[in-house]
């Protein structure tokens, strides 16, 4: 089951509470994106999670599940959007979790230690 726009749009306005979300296609499901973050994706209808500290320690006991065939990684499958408080505390929590983005290096660029 392929996930909706709808449910996409859906899920953005419940965790726009806690700031900017933004969802990017990606082999026909979704990246999940909380200020410029990757916390997650969107797929089969369903919003998973990366598993940080943080949303181990606040979805303790919850589901868990693969966001595609072949995948290594087991995400918290998320469906509790009517709790603000946790949603807020659960994204403030992973962004503080999760590492700073990497920037790309342009076409040529070397890293120079100094």
């Amino acid at each position: 089951m392929a996930t909706s726009q709808e449910f996409c749009e859906s899920v953005i306005e419940a965790f726009s509470i806690a700031g900017t979300i933004r969802v990017r296609p990606m082999m026909g499901e979704y990246c999940m994106y909380y200020n410029e973050k990757l916390i997650g994706d969107l797929c089969d209808g369903q919003c998973l999670l990366k598993r940080t500290p943080t949303s181990d320690a606040l979805l303790q006991g919850g589901p868990l599940s693969y966001p595609y065939e072949g995948s290594k990684q087991l995400m918290h499958v998320f469906d509790d959007f009517d709790n603000k408080v946790l949603i807020e505390n659960l994204l403030a929590g992973m962004w503080n979790d999760l590492p700073e983005k990497k920037s790309r290096k342009k076409n040529g660029e070397k890293n120079d230690p100094f």
